[in-house]
């Protein structure tokens, strides 16, 4: 008879395996650390009087300041998109114009994608009559506040939360002159298709993939895939990019319909079906939330504040425009709708900032909250909402606000304009 010998299983090879992994990820973190050991960690508040850098973690600092943030972020500026931007990929096997990394590809679809989006379109070239489409979205809410939550005595009607309000009002908007109709958010006064809810409930989890962008790569893997959003689905952010879909394919093929929308211009600068798609929907998401946020934020801030509203008032009486719109501006400045990282890569022969070696491959992100607060560019009143700060100033002041606060070359919103012109509607 023969005898089987005992297997014993030999621990050392997986073993040692977790322990270089795990050495290797140690010294890469200390190298990190050790690169960037002159810029010191601060408190937030810190960025408030001054300060180029602040260090937030072993290869990532931050800067409020506007001058690095220009040079930084200019058009012909060396540092490249960081893989932050990779968890902007709404779906994870492709791209679109926030995700990213090739600069060239990203100036590829902004330059296209531009007749859509910028405001000397809105004379009728590229997208049709949206200054109309503002205003038709923007009655269809007042009639709403009319009929169904104004009463007479001024009180036993329902109430009107205006911050869930302007959501459905900047969709409907994006959506009308993304593709041509409102999705019927006002109409129906209602969370169509639940899409803010689920927007709402996945956000941490979009937030999480930019600061974590391997995430992408494991949501994407045929394990967790179909839990991501898809374009079959019948409610959520999935209904939305279903919507897309088959409005893309409306405009292509033999019987292609032609509209002066922005999924029109997008096709008609050159952009496939599959990028119009995806692109449209991008800007129905980033779009809708950020102009939201900045009539939210403006109105708190303004309704709050007694003097400001009596002098927006005398203004309006007097058909002015001045304080209407440092009122729109300090609104953005006190509270901005985005404060992303957008975080760049330092060029890899390094670089130095008023005497501070930023090394190659190092990552710079923009604290836009900082920048908005810095009292050497704002003043010791930088955290009042104060609109007279850009009446007041100088027109060499004037100009150093407007660059500080409007966005640089590589950050600016490709939807700044339709968010500005629901902002300015003298209907507010």
């Amino acid at each position: 008879m023969f005898k089987t010998a005992e297997w014993t299983p030999n621990l050392m090879v997986p073993l040692s395996f977790v322990i270089a992994t795990l050495a290797a990820l140690f010294f890469k973190t200390v190298r990190q650390y050790a690169r960037l050991r002159h810029i010191p960690g601060r408190p937030a508040r810190a960025g408030r009087s001054g300060g180029s850098l602040i260090r937030i973690g072993p290869n990532h600092v931050v800067t409020s300041d506007p001058g690095l943030l220009r040079h930084v972020l200019h058009v012909r500026s060396s540092y490249q998109r960081s893989d932050w931007y990779y968890g902007l990929r709404f779906d994870p096997t492709s791209d679109n114009v926030l995700s990213t990394m090739d600069d060239a590809e990203h100036t590829r679809l902004r330059s296209k994608m531009a007749a859509g989006l910028t405001r000397n379109q809105y004379s009728g070239r590229g997208v049709e009559h949206v200054e109309a489409k503002i205003d038709r979205n923007l009655r269809a809410l007042i009639e709403l506040l009319d009929t169904k939550y104004a009463t007479a005595a001024g009180a036993g009607g329902a109430a009107f939360d205006l911050g869930r309000k302007a959501a459905f009002l900047t969709l409907d908007v994006i959506t009308n002159i993304g593709y041509g109709e409102p999705l019927g958010f006002v109409a129906s006064d209602s969370d169509v298709y639940d899409y803010i809810a689920t927007i709402e409930a996945q956000m941490p989890a979009i937030i999480c993939s930019r600061v974590l962008p391997w995430l992408v790569d494991v949501l994407s893997s045929p394990l967790f895939k179909r839990l991501l959003p898809s374009h079959k689905d019948a409610l959520g952010f999935g209904k939305i990019m279903g919507i897309a879909k088959s409005k893309a394919q409306e405009r292509f093929g033999p019987d292609a319909k032609v509209q002066n929308d922005m999924m029109g211009s997008f096709v008609a600068h050159g952009l496939t079906q599959a990028e119009a798609e995806s692109e449209v929907v991008v800007h129905i998401l980033a779009g809708s939330d950020t102009t939201a946020t900045a009539i939210r934020s403006t109105m708190l801030h303004l309704v709050t504040n007694a003097r400001a509203v009596a002098a927006l008032r005398a203004e309006i009486d007097a058909a002015g425009l001045g304080e209407g719109i440092a009122v729109i501006k300090e609104g953005l400045r006190i509270h901005p709708p985005v404060a992303a990282l957008h975080i760049k890569l330092v060029p890899a022969e390094g670089d130095v900032w008023q005497g501070v070696p930023l090394p190659g491959g190092a990552k710079i992100g923009v604290s836009v909250w900082g920048a908005m607060r810095r009292r050497d560019v704002w003043g010791a009143d930088t955290d009042e909402f104060r609109p007279e700060r850009w009446l007041e100033a100088t027109p060499e002041k004037r100009r150093e606000m407007d660059s500080s606060s409007g966005g640089f070359d590589k950050l600016r919103c490709e939807d700044k304009a339709e968010g500005q012109e629901q902002l300015r509607n003298p209907r507010w």
